[in-house]
């Protein structure tokens, strides 16, 4: 049985809605997918708190409040295929899986991604694919998506990950370094253009190749 779920009401009401979001399915996600399970055991009494908390490979899974309105940017739809950049704990990438018909989910760290694939078989998550790569390539074989969502911070978008999306499709993505600030932004394609508009300030990870530095999930 779930001893959590007063906690995760709370942090539905109180974190998410009160502070905005306010799309019911996306709230429903974050009701209806544990966010503990995706945490070393540990930690667990600190899953529903208002801030991110660190896993392993020295990265973070985001705050909820984060992960709610991002998904919110991306306007999920039932008949939806989405790519994620930056798989990270699962988290997101459950609450994704909850809203839309596909997910695929591309990490580069091999350990974050079997960890997360392990957690979602055991919630009995079923329309997720996970790959292990190079995630400003995207995953071409499966696009075009309806939406991307990355988990990490890049300078500029990535052009490849545009021509991945369906015209109209969205994106939503930090952009920025860590150490000059980052904004949260919304771009939405039309045609060959992309039209962007900025959300919020956030901290995320950087968005990096394979043997670059840091690695590039952020949840």
């Amino acid at each position: 049985m779930d001893n959590f779920v007063q906690a995760r009401r709370r942090m539905v009401e109180e974190q998410i809605a009160d502070r905005g979001v306010r799309d019911p399915r996306v709230l429903e996600a974050m009701m209806a997918i544990p966010r503990h399970v995706f945490l070393p055991e540990g930690q667990w009494h600190h899953a529903y708190e208002d801030h991110p908390l660190p896993l392993s490979q020295g990265q973070t899974i985001s705050q909820p409040y984060i992960v709610a309105a991002m998904t919110e940017a991306l306007d999920v739809h039932e008949d939806h295929k989405v790519l994620e950049i930056g798989t990270g704990s699962g988290y997101q990438t459950a609450i994704l899986a909850y809203l839309c018909q596909m997910v695929y989910s591309v990490e580069l760290i091999e350990s974050l991604s079997v960890a997360a694939r392990m957690v979602l078989q055991r919630l009995d998550i079923r329309n997720v694919r996970f790959r292990v790569g190079d995630g400003n390539e995207g995953w071409p074989e499966f696009a075009p998506y309806n939406g991307i969502i990355a988990t990490a911070a890049a300078e500029t978008i990535p052009r490849k990950l545009v021509d991945q999306l369906v015209d109209r499709g969205r994106i939503v993505i930090p952009l920025g370094s860590p150490g000059g600030g980052q904004t949260l932004m919304l771009g939405v394609k039309h045609k060959q253009k992309l039209v962007q508009r900025p959300l919020m300030g956030v901290a995320f990870v950087p968005f990096v190749r394979p043997g670059s530095g840091p690695a590039e999930s952020g949840d």
